[in-house]
């Protein structure tokens, strides 16, 4: 979700990514979220997450050993360059419902598209491996 600073909502994200883990999904939501920021013209940035670990790296606090997520990472860093300020706060899971939401409605609308003939039997591709954090 994309509030202004009074808090209206002024856009909401909900976007399949297919399989994935749950590190590269926070991660592309940072990236749809900074993306349709600079599209609507923001200045200033709160990005909030209710992964702890999304907001430690990117905070600088936690270092970032995947390659697949180093990759993600050096995106929102860069995206985050076109802001005068971009500041990152965790947030318990139950104060980010309206978030958990969206997620899952991207991930109802993928499955009901594109993933329809995927099933959680299927046994992970190595693509898909990220390895140990």
């Amino acid at each position: 979700m994309i509030t202004d600073p009074s808090g209206r909502v002024v856009d909401r994200i909900a976007k399949g990514i297919g399989v994935a883990t749950n590190n590269v999904a926070e991660y592309t939501a940072a990236i749809e979220g900074l993306s349709r920021a600079e599209q609507l013209g923001a200045a200033r940035i709160l990005l909030r997450s209710d992964s702890r670990l999304l907001v430690e790296q990117l905070s600088g606090r936690f270092r970032v050993k995947n390659p697949r997520l180093q990759r993600l990472h050096a995106e929102v860093r860069s995206l985050a360059r076109a802001f005068a300020q971009v500041t990152y706060e965790h947030v318990p899971r139950e104060e980010n419902a309206d978030a958990d939401r969206l997620a899952n409605q991207g991930v109802d609308e993928w499955l009901a598209g594109e993933g329809a003939s995927w099933s959680p039997s299927e046994k992970a591709s190595p693509q898909l491996w990220e390895g140990p954090e």
